[in-house]
């Protein structure tokens, strides 16, 4: 499996603690390339269709019609976490260059990472 940063995949987040996101739902691989090829892993952030939700910082709004999802969408920022890349199962898309910007952005915030 060629796995890409900026790309939507359904995964299997099942199970969780707490107030983690759980079940078969979209997530965003945010890790390198480089990270992506060569690991077993991948680090990705959740996304949930609770629009309500994009509130915070560390939330984008994913419009359903343009990212092929099934419902509006919004990525978690702060729900970032590493997977198995045997969890990943039908690729959904991909995140433009502008989107992935915005969600840079997002993920200095939730990191706490300052930026000169």
């Amino acid at each position: 499996m060629d796995i890409k940063r900026g790309e939507l995949y359904y995964a299997d987040l099942s199970p969780v603690v707490g107030s983690e996101q759980g079940g078969v739902r979209p997530v965003l691989v945010v890790q390198n390339d480089i990270g992506n090829k060569y690991s077993p892993t991948i680090i990705a952030a959740a996304v949930t269709s609770k629009i309500n939700k994009a509130k915070l910082p560390t939330h984008i709004e994913l419009p359903s019609a343009s990212y092929g999802l099934a419902k509006d969408s919004v990525i978690l920022l702060e729900q970032i976490r590493t997977l198995d890349k045997r969890r990943l199962k039908e690729r959904i898309g991909e995140l433009p260059e502008n989107t992935m910007r915005r969600v840079d952005g997002a993920l200095l915030i939730s990191l706490g990472c300052k930026v000169n």
